[in-house]
């Protein structure tokens, strides 16, 4: 019987100079789809090849927003279309994707070409570097708290009629949220993230990502959005705005929720606990693997759900083992702050 599967797109954050070189030289799918992508775009603002910064860098370029996005989109993509070989053409049951690896997912379950996605997340990542530059934003992860201990730091920070923004932007696991707005509201929520008993790390990235600040973004993306015909999902996506999964045959209802996830939060938590309820616990539950690059995913599903075994696959060669789940009797605790304030898992959400 052919084993199901569910995928999981990573998102900025988890980019790496040498990230799809492996599953490039492997041949096949890997290659043809780098090809494609160096064929699609060009990337001005750095005079190089999507292919070249992949696998060579330099890390200054790779890192803008600009220019990660499509890289990603692009890896990840890679690295599916290889692994159908690999595991004989398994049956795909859901995906989901952060924050841009949700275009990813979206691209792999029909709703557009690879190309037509390829230039989606370029223009996306275009907009939201312009929209960081234009404002003086920041992003700030606190460790150890909850929506409402998040949402009272943002408030006083940023109290309403001082005229800043400060909002909770991504829920990335239990103890784990990072806020987003103007850059002297970010500096006051480290001061005051031990009032509510956690701790913040100010995050390096170029703006206030998923915040009012990228409200420009967000309607130059609904006009790019109008020009490209989605067609019905052949499998399901969760939404990261809604952390459920989207219609299959609504294609107006799914470019406004891609449109808002650029000014809403990423409810990346909320969504793996709701697809992992789709699917209990037994000898027909699907497999969990994270697409390349990286295993971002996979550190942040130890905290969500620890029975919920993912392997990632940042190699053709050497994927990462699955974690071995927690015994049935043993309580996942999700009021703690995580042990490890790894910061490849604290940015990764952030666009």
């Amino acid at each position: 019987m052919t084993k199901s599967m569910v995928f999981l797109c990573p998102g900025q954050g988890a980019q790496s100079i040498g990230m799809g070189k492996s599953w490039c030289e492997s041949g096949g799918a890997g290659a043809d789809i780098f090809a494609r992508a160096d064929r699609t775009i060009e990337l001005a603002s750095v005079g190089a090849s999507l292919s070249t910064l992949c696998f060579n860098g330099p890390a200054e370029s790779l890192n803008r927003t600009d220019v990660c996005q499509p890289a990603l989109y692009t890896c990840a993509v890679a690295s599916f279309h290889s692994l159908q070989d690999e595991f004989d053409r398994p049956t795909v049951v859901a995906l989901a994707g952060l924050s841009l690896g949700e275009y990813t997912a979206l691209h792999l379950a029909g709703a557009f070409s690879f190309e037509d996605g390829l230039r989606l997340v370029a223009i996306r990542g275009r907009l939201m570097q312009e929209a960081a530059q234009a404002s003086k934003g920041g992003m700030v992860a606190l460790i150890g708290a909850d929506e409402a201990q998040a949402q009272a730091v943002c408030d006083s920070a940023a109290p309403s009629g001082s005229g800043e923004v400060l909002v909770c932007a991504n829920f990335n696991a239990p103890g784990q949220i990072v806020l987003s707005g103007h850059a002297t509201a970010c500096d006051r929520a480290l001061e005051l993230a031990s009032t509510v008993g956690c701790r913040a790390a100010k995050l390096q990235v170029a703006g206030a990502f998923h915040s009012p600040l990228m409200a420009p973004a967000a309607e130059s993306m609904r006009r790019a959005l109008e020009n490209v015909q989605f067609q019905p999902l052949k499998y399901r996506v969760w939404s990261n705005v809604t952390a459920q999964p989207h219609a299959a045959n609504d294609a107006a209802t799914l470019k406004k929720l891609l449109v808002d996830q650029i000014v809403c939060p990423v409810r990346w938590s909320e969504s793996m606990s709701s697809l992992i309820a789709e699917f209990p616990a037994g000898d027909n539950c699907p497999a969990f693997h994270e697409l390349a690059p990286g295993s971002v995913l996979k550190g942040l599903m130890r905290r969500i759900d620890k029975n919920c075994e993912i392997m990632s696959h940042d190699k053709p060669d050497k994927p990462d083992k699955p974690d071995k789940p927690d015994k049935p009797n043993k309580p996942n605790n999700h009021d703690t702050a995580p042990k490890s304030d790894d910061p490849r898992q604290l940015e990764s959400p952030r666009s």
